[in-house]
């Protein structure tokens, strides 16, 4: 009887530590599926700064930002609701979102973090563009027309800091 103990026992922790290794292995499987794109959109926006001769500052996440026009109003901070009219494109020109000319509202902690780091490098009235590498974009998730790891770019206006 006690034989029958002792195999049951080991037959129970073998099965037990099968398992934790298959789910182990499931594990380090699904992060290795994880893409980082990092290099990729860096290049990316290096290629397109240099294609259209222009000249963009970096951050440390790796968004890059060019002011076009000087704004003379209120600077917001990362939690400061905002009047934005915008245009989202890809760096091929294809145009996946764009807004009226009188903007959207909305408070810069419920965006993607590159328009949370990225708007309040503007002053109200100012414009530019933002780069947005897919690591503080949508990630490696596709949204609506946007694939996963895409780099966006897009034209803000920056209206109002409310």
């Amino acid at each position: 009887m006690k034989y029958y103990a002792v195999v049951a026992i080991t037959l129970a922790i073998s099965v037990s530590s099968c398992k934790k290794k298959d789910q182990d292995q499931e594990q380090n499987q699904q992060q290795v599926e994880v893409t980082d794109n990092s290099a990729k959109n860096e290049q990316e926006i290096k290629d397109y700064l240099e294609k259209n001769h222009l000249t963009a500052e970096k951050t440390d996440s790796g968004l890059y930002y060019i002011i076009t026009e000087e704004g003379k109003g209120a600077q917001p901070t990362a939690d400061s609701n905002v009047t934005v009219a915008y245009k989202g494109y890809f760096t091929n020109g294809t145009v996946f979102d764009q807004s009226g000319a009188e903007g959207i509202s909305f408070g810069l902690n419920q965006v993607i973090r590159g328009w949370t780091e990225g708007i309040p490098k503007f002053k109200a009235g100012g414009k530019g563009v933002l780069l947005i590498p897919s690591n503080i974009g949508y990630g490696d998730n596709s949204t609506g027309p946007i694939p996963g790891g895409s780099v966006l770019l897009f034209d803000i206006d920056l209206i109002s800091v409310q």
